[in-house]
């Protein structure tokens, strides 16, 4: 398993960490906001066209071949730019990375469920998770400190070594696991077993969470630098952010496997936590930023294994590479459209109003829920 932990927390270091540091450290290639936000696009955008496609891949061949041929593409695109260190090899090291990311990270999800039996699918994604958390706290901390040591051609050169490292450990220690038999699927099937509410829901909430996590890093800071909060205290907010994500998941994984909380009870707690963080992002000052910061990590702490672990209990194992790329294209969609919504009601309003409408659009599913449920529940005179 730890190879694949490694492999998670490859795909997060290397997404955070340059795009952290590509505004501030390389002026020659980065001349305009337009281009930056190219250069951003470039990675988020590969993963959302291939994911599914790797996922899929990965049912017909296995996890294993695809995990090991995505790595060494990280590597290859890393070390492409490291070598070259001009503008035009950063375009394409940066879709490279994107699109080697697309193969080996949902065939580690795959392969984190299929060398782990359902009775452990809990604690094993939250031990994923908690590695992906740790690689998007440290990677602009650890890009920041390599790109000033060093530029940007150091950080791609360890990201190279990173890449090809974890490739090996991985050739060496993940076992062989040949893909499943499994009946022919038409595209109605693929349409309907993706609208069953067996996956809608786990994946509307990891987008949701997805969403969430990237408003409260891109957006807390302008709003603790609003209320005239140091680059220090926004900073601290962020990392407590991610350390509160990072600690819940494991426990979170333990708790699902144990019986003490069910995949639904958790996926609703976590999203109206994650609201409740999102509204208190409204009150001014640092004692909103850290409450904010704190109830989101929470949230999406518990909504992030929990998901997985219900995506994989309710999909077929030979399909389990299709399932997990098509939820990371879900993640991926609520990672672009939860910063675009809250950017865009803050741009006829404030950054207050959009707080407040990723809050309401988060609850509205579970409140929705939970009345469903009471309406359905029997009276005490039908009893």
């Amino acid at each position: 398993m730890w190879p694949l932990y490694a492999a998670g927390f490859t795909t997060a270091f290397g997404a955070h960490g340059i795009a952290a540091n590509l505004g501030g450290h390389s002026e020659d290639a980065v001349t305009s906001l337009l281009v930056l936000g190219g250069l951003l696009a470039l990675y988020d955008g590969a993963e959302v066209l291939l994911k599914p496609l790797f996922g899929a891949l990965a049912d017909r061949i296995g996890a294993r071949p695809v995990l090991l041929g995505g790595l060494v593409a990280f590597a290859a695109a890393s070390a492409a730019y490291a070598v070259a260190d001009s503008p035009g090899w950063l375009w394409t090291a940066r879709l490279g990375q994107g699109a080697a990311a697309s193969a080996f990270s949902p065939s580690a999800s795959a392969l984190v469920a299929r060398l782990n039996p359902a009775a452990r699918h809990g604690r094993a994604f939250g031990s994923y998770g908690f590695h992906k958390s740790v690689g998007y706290t440290l990677g602009p901390l650890l890009g920041g400190v390599l790109v000033w040591a060093g530029g940007l051609r150091l950080l791609f050169t360890v990201l190279a070594v990173l890449g090809a490292a974890v490739a090996l450990w991985a050739a060496l220690a993940v076992p062989r696991v040949p893909p499943l038999p499994k009946q022919r699927q038409t595209v109605v099937d693929l349409a309907r077993r993706l609208a069953d509410p067996a996956f809608l829901r786990p994946t509307a909430a990891l987008a949701g969470a997805t969403a969430a996590l990237s408003v409260g890093v891109g957006f807390l800071p302008v709003s603790g630098s609003a209320a005239g909060l140091g680059t220090v205290a926004t900073g601290a907010a962020v990392s407590v952010l991610a350390a509160c994500a990072a600690v819940v998941q494991p426990k979170a994984g333990r708790a699902l496997d144990e019986g003490r909380l069910t995949a639904r009870a958790g996926l609703t707690a976590g999203l109206l936590i994650t609201s409740a963080g999102l509204a208190c992002a409204m009150l001014p000052g640092l004692t909103g930023v850290l409450a904010a910061a704190a109830l989101i990590g929470i949230g999406t702490g518990l909504i992030t294994p929990l998901g997985f672990a219900a995506l994989a209990a309710a999909t077929p194992a030979e399909r389990l590479g299709q399932t997990m790329g098509s939820a990371e294209l879900g993640r991926e969609l609520g990672d672009a459209g939860g910063p675009l919504l809250v950017a865009a009601v803050a741009s006829v309003a404030t950054l207050t109003y959009g707080f407040a409408a990723l809050a309401l659009l988060l609850a509205a599913g579970p409140v929705l829920a939970l009345a469903l449920a009471a309406g359905r529940r029997p009276t005490p005179d039908k009893i």
